[in-house]
């Protein structure tokens, strides 16, 4: 394996779907192919011995919802971007898959050549969700209610971040060095000031101002 390469994990359950998506990814001396997988079970135990940077992964598995992958992931390895590969262009598979951390939802259709980009793109930590997803997304969670220029204190924003890459509420505690509780407190309060009910709705809210590249919130208030 090339020092400094892109270590990419494949998981479809089409033999000729992952050996398509290998032969793609061969032609970039950048990116190899560091394991395999057909189904949701052991996925978990090949990216642990592998690290990869991105896992590529079908939407549909034989035992399990690709994006409920992505979200186990990521929950484990908030390091590790996922691209979501599908058939579908489904508003509520979309949203799932925000919600869920992918770093992108693309078309099993991507030329070759933009999914090399892609890949390189979302190892370097850039949502790759396409405008017509992300203005889908915002209008799901009623962007007229919404505050977008909500001022947030430091430790919302931050919370706000790391629900944004799917992290659970014991994850952020440990990363912010403070209690699960605290987090919490966190959560109930970017709730509020988001004008949401539910966590889901928050991420979606992080990850589509992150496609937009706003950050997030707008004005800034010290904690």
């Amino acid at each position: 394996m090339t020092d400094g390469a892109i270590r990419v994990v494949l998981v479809d359950h089409q033999e000729i779907v992952r050996r398509g998506i290998a032969q793609v990814l061969a032609a970039d001396p950048r990116i190899v192919v560091a394991g395999e997988s057909t189904a949701v079970r052991g996925t978990l135990r090949i990216g642990a011995a592998t690290r990869p940077h991105v896992v590529v992964v079908d939407a549909h598995l034989p035992d399990g919802s690709g994006i409920d992958l992505c979200r186990r992931i990521r929950s484990t390895e908030p390091g590790i971007r996922c691209l979501v590969l599908t058939d579908d262009d489904d508003e509520t598979a979309a949203l799932a898959a925000v919600i869920g951390g992918a770093a992108g939802y693309l078309r099993k259709s991507v030329p070759g050549h933009q999914l090399l980009a892609d890949i390189r793109r979302a190892a370097s930590g850039d949502l790759l969700l396409p405008p017509q997803v992300t203005d889908r997304v915002r209008a799901r969670i009623d962007p007229e209610r919404t505050p977008i220029r909500a001022v947030l204190t430091l430790r919302e924003r931050q919370a706000l971040e790391l629900i944004t890459d799917g992290l659970t509420n014991r994850q952020i505690g440990e990363r912010l060095g403070i209690t699960e509780q605290t987090v919490k407190n966190y959560v109930s309060g970017l709730l509020a000031k988001l004008g949401m009910q539910r966590r889901a709705q928050v991420a979606a809210y992080g990850a589509t101002e992150r496609a937009r590249g706003d950050g997030g919130a707008g004005a800034r208030s010290r904690d």
